[in-house]
């Protein structure tokens, strides 16, 4: 496996815009570095503004692991965590223009998206939902722990009175802030804990994490759309554009990006990825793979 350095990072990025303007169809499988390049940080100021009660407490300092910890705490504790956690990570919109500007250079391109991001940006931005398969579930989403219940359930009325209910109060537009007085609740009241409406069961997020992956009839439906654009370009002018993906698990987007390019010479792969720009060796010829700041590229390919 080779890390492509060959030419200055201009001359790649010049390469990756004209395969841009000149692919006949544009696959763009996208991780956890886009979102962190659009400014989803789960750790200091978004973390410390509205985490800062948990941090001084509990002692943990982002947002990842305090989902683990709050896990072991009274269920009013742990939801009213989680409301702020999906709330900021769902239903704010991304703090830089990443994804809007994403969509600029390929809106006129026949696209799909694929991505093992759960934070519903590519919708926010306007990304056309019938060409964008979530994998990996969306933090917008709920499941039964009762595993005969193979549905989800919207939870956007749920967090905004769990986070009214913890003393947060929205702005002129409509964004949840800290009261004048920053004090606020650590849990919620015991009757919004969420529970399934089919049979009272308890819920949980509609994330992979294990075999209990709720796999909804919406999963499915962007699953076939997702395998039927790539059947229907498999031997055309195909740019397969990897954002962000790292190594935890490329058997959603970056291997089988490598295989499809691989299988057709008329396709290229590039890799858009802040330290881990990389593509093995059979497909050197056809790759492009750039080392840097995301937000940063699609900026500039926009010149």
């Amino acid at each position: 496996m080779k890390n492509l350095y060959e030419g200055s990072k201009e001359e790649q990025i010049s390469r990756l815009k004209t395969e841009i303007k000149e692919a006949d169809a544009i696959v763009i499988g996208a991780g956890a570095g886009l979102s962190t390049s659009a400014g989803f940080i789960y750790s200091g100021e978004r973390f410390e503004k509205y985490f800062f009660d948990f941090e001084e407490k509990y002692g943990f300092h982002d947002m990842y692991s305090g989902g683990f910890y709050v896990m072991r705490l009274d269920p009013e504790i742990t939801w009213a965590y989680w409301a702020r956690n999906i709330y900021i990570n769902r239903y704010m919109k991304a703090p830089k223009p990443v994804y809007d500007m994403l969509l600029e250079l390929v809106k006129e391109k026949d696209y799909f998206v694929i991505t093992t991001n759960v934070d519903h940006q590519f919708q926010r931005a306007g990304f056309d939902k019938k060409r964008l398969f979530y994998n990996q579930g969306d933090y917008g989403l709920f499941q039964s722990v009762n595993p005969a219940i193979q549905k989800t359930f919207d939870n956007e009325e749920w967090v905004m009175k769990a986070m009214e209910a913890q003393g947060f109060i929205q702005d002129e537009f409509g964004v949840f802030q800290l009261p004048e007085d920053g004090k606020i609740k650590m849990e919620i009241p015991s009757e919004l804990i969420p529970k399934c409406p089919d049979d009272g069961s308890d819920m949980t997020m509609n994330l992979r994490a294990d075999d209990s992956f709720v796999e909804d009839g919406g999963w499915h439906r962007a699953s076939a759309a997702y395998s039927d654009f790539i059947r229907r370009h498999e031997n055309l002018h195909v740019l397969y554009l990897e954002l962000g993906v790292g190594a935890n698990t490329p058997v959603i987007i970056k291997y089988p990006f490598w295989q499809m390019t691989s299988d057709n010479p008329d396709a290229t792969y590039a890799c858009v990825n802040y330290g881990e720009a990389v593509c093995p060796e059979d497909i050197r010829e056809q790759a492009i793979c750039i080392d840097g700041d995301i937000g940063t590229v699609i900026n500039e390919l926009r010149k």
